[in-house]
């Protein structure tokens, strides 16, 4: 089923490859970016979707998985610019760390890790939502609730955390990233004005055009069902132009 393709797996899952070349990554290799260290936790759907565009894109990545050989084989897949940790020490050696797992298991890491998480950026792409009783999806945190509210209130001192990566089912994710003549959006909702550099540095990285929506409090529009997600009433990659438009 598309849609249950398309949102957050603990577990690895298949995505589409964007796999280096030994020439590509001889290149990459003399030109890798000194930006924010980056990990991705967690290798289901999105986080190897997220994982590869990001790679394609020149940056490297920490990655993370709850079985550490998960984690080896997608950065073998990868090449150079990937590297295989565990969780422990992703959160530790990243500055920024891109959480794709389902919300409950967002929050029962916040609360494992705890002032691990302090000083970093925390990249929420969780969507609050469960399988239904008629093979759909349902909200499981109250209607007018948003997951990135409910997990900024139990992050520790020190940590910002950022909506984002979350907008798009996971094969809009990988066919829109780079796409031209103009790129696709992703939006992201953020209470600090001071992580917006590095956020917009990451999406473009991703391929994407960066937009932000607002504080976290507009981060339940960039949710599952929301306005400006692909599965609410935005329903398909959007333009920066377009993306406007909509705010």
């Amino acid at each position: 089923m598309l849609f249950l393709d398309s949102v957050h797996r603990w577990e690895p899952a298949l995505g589409c490859n964007f796999v280096l070349s030994k020439h590509q990554q001889k290149q990459t290799r003399n030109s890798m970016k000194t930006s924010s260290k980056v990990a991705v936790i967690g290798l289901g759907n999105i986080g190897k979707a997220v994982a590869q565009i990001l790679v394609k894109g020149n940056r490297p990545v920490i990655l993370a998985s709850k079985k550490l050989e998960d984690a080896e084989a997608l950065a073998e897949e990868l090449g150079s610019l990937a590297t295989a940790s565990e969780t422990s020490e992703a959160i530790k050696n990243a500055d920024i760390l891109i959480f794709s797992v389902w919300f409950n298991t967002l929050q029962e890491l916040i609360g494992q890790y705890g002032e691990a998480l302090s000083g970093k950026i925390i990249i929420d792409t969780t969507n609050p939502i469960a399988p239904d009783e008629n093979g759909g999806f349902k909200k499981i945190i109250g209607e007018k609730e948003s997951s990135g509210q409910l997990n900024a209130e139990i992050l520790p001192s020190g940590a910002k955390l950022v909506k984002a990566f979350g907008t798009l089912g996971v094969a809009s994710l990988a066919s829109a990233a780079f796409q031209s003549p103009e790129k696709g959006v992703l939006f992201y909702a953020a209470d600090e004005e001071s992580v917006d550099a590095e956020v917009k540095e990451l999406i473009q990285d991703a391929g994407f055009e960066a937009v932000k929506v607002g504080g976290l409090d507009q981060s339940i529009r960039i949710e599952v069902f929301g306005d400006l997600h692909e599965f609410g009433a935005l329903g398909k990659v959007v333009s920066k132009a377009e993306a406007i438009e909509k705010l």
